[in-house]
Order: C-alpha cells, then sequence, then structure tokens
C-alpha cells in the first residue's frame, strides 16, 4: 500500500464506517459501496474539506478504471463482429526491378465495413493530423461513448510519386495513414497483400459493377469466354481490370462482334 493509499483509507475509513453502518438493514453485507456513495456519505456525515477532496480523487480514479474496462469490452465484442475486410483496389506497375502487383481496402471500405459495428457498441473515432517539413503525421483517436479514448499515432513522408503535387502528395500521405491508424487501433490483423511495402505507390482503381456487367454482355454477344478475355488482358477476373483499361476492352469487343455480323 502507497503513502497516499494509506492516507486516503485513514481519511475515508470514519465515513465509510459510518456508511456501512447505516445501510447495514437495507442490503446484503456483500455490496460494494461505488466512491460517489462514499461522498454522499461523507457530506451527510459532516466530512471535512480534505477528506471529500481526497474522495473526490478516488471517484476520478474509480470513473477512469470502470471507462477502461468498458471499452476494452465494447473493442472485444466489436472485434468479433467485424468481417474480413474486401480488397477493393488492386496495384499493378512495372519498374526496371520487377513487377509490383497486389490487392488492398481502401479507406472507403474499412469505413463501410467497420462503422456501423463500432456505432453499435459505442465506439467512434476522429483524427488529428500535422505536418512537419515533409512528414505528415496522423492519429486515431478511437472513443468509447462513456468517455474513455485512447490513441494510435504513424508518420510518413509526403507521397510524391506519380507526378503529384505538393497538396496531392499530403492527401495521399495521409489518407494512408488513417487507413493504417484505424486498423491498427482497432487491432484488426494485417492483410496478407504487403500493402506497406507499396507505401507512396500509385493505387490502381479497377473498373465499376457497372462496367463489369457491359464487358459481360458484349462477351456473351460476341460468343467469347470470360476466362479467355481475361487471360489476354493478364487479370484474374474482370473485376481486376483497370479503369484506365475499360474503354479498350470495350473497344476490343465491340470489334469482335462488328466483325463476326460482317
Amino acid at each position: 500500500m502507497t503513502a497516499e493509499t494509506k492516507t486516503l483509507a485513514e481519511a475515508a475509513a470514519p465515513v465509510v464506517a459510518n456508511a456501512i453502518a447505516q445501510r447495514a438493514e437495507h442490503m446484503p453485507s456483500a455490496t460494494t459501496l461505488t466512491p460517489m456513495e462514499m461522498i454522499d456519505r461523507a457530506i451527510q456525515s459532516g466530512a471535512g474539506v480534505e477528506t471529500l477532496e481526497r474522495l473526490m480523487a478516488l471517484q476520478e480514479r474509480w470513473e477512469a478504471s470502470q471507462g477502461k474496462k468498458a471499452f476494452d469490452r465494447a473493442i472485444a465484442d466489436a472485434k468479433a463482429e467485424i468481417p474480413t475486410i474486401r480488397k477493393n483496389r488492386r496495384v499493378n506497375f512495372t519498374t526496371q526491378k520487377g513487377t509490383t502487383d497486389y490487392r488492398h481496402e481502401d479507406m472507403a471500405e474499412i469505413v463501410k465495413t467497420v462503422d456501423p459495428i463500432l456505432s453499435a457498441h459505442g465506439l467512434s473515432y476522429r483524427y488529428r493530423t500535422g505536418q512537419d517539413g515533409n512528414t505528415v503525421t496522423v492519429t486515431c483517436i478511437l472513443s468509447h461513448r462513456e468517455g474513455y479514448s485512447e490513441e494510435t499515432t504513424l508518420s510518413s513522408a509526403s507521397d510524391t510519386s506519380g507526378n503529384k503535387n505538393h497538396l496531392q502528395a499530403v492527401g495521399s500521405a495521409a489518407t494512408y495513414l488513417q487507413r493504417y491508424t484505424l486498423k491498427m487501433a482497432l487491432g484488426l490483423a494485417a492483410t496478407a497483400d504487403d500493402d506497406a511495402a507499396a507505401a507512396g505507390r500509385d493505387q490502381v482503381d479497377t473498373i465499376t459493377a457497372e462496367q463489369v456487367a457491359e464487358l459481360r454482355r458484349l462477351l456473351a454477344e460476341a460468343g467469347r469466354s470470360e476466362d479467355g478475355f481475361c487471360k489476354v488482358g493478364k487479370v484474374d477476373a474482370l473485376e481486376d481490370i483497370a479503369a484506365a483499361d475499360f474503354a479498350s476492352a470495350r473497344g476490343m469487343l465491340l470489334r469482335i462482334i462488328e466483325k463476326g455480323a460482317a
């Protein structure tokens, strides 16, 4: 027992003893008084200012402890419900060092997946962003409705790849850091896409669901198989076709259809 705790216990002992005696006839002996109940009894018993101040400090520590417990329970319950986040973005490029090809989830996909679950468990998050020269720092603040919160911070250089201007470089780095600080704060397992190794590299947007449907319609009209078309385009599925390549893919199928009708 520390000196502070001992002093607090000695100061509160008469109040606690009196409170317990007054309530013994009305509740089981195993009932534990909360600090706020102790304060209430102390006021009724005419306790001095020093005793009340010590009991108020005890109340604050008790509330913090209860808030942390509620936060931990909410995180555990939320994590049990959060599904595997769909990897909806593909990065594919070739340099002198070789070809890089992987998929990852973007911020919008993470938000769409986790926000409803976090909200149901009284959890929310926000970001605090700063910049020092070329270094961008993002802090994810994960909070529970009972007041307890925890912070996760990461820093990175601005993402100057792909001929980005200064604001775009800062924004790209900030988005990347927001994504990762949120995943770290929630304790979500790192995905096996080697995304971190590609920090600062360009993201390749893939075609939309409507564009996929249009290509499937054209493939059926042209009498071509989806697998064969994907092999020609060097992709695993139509959904992996880069948005920038949609026009050429569509044009290829239209030419096949026109040639067949000639």
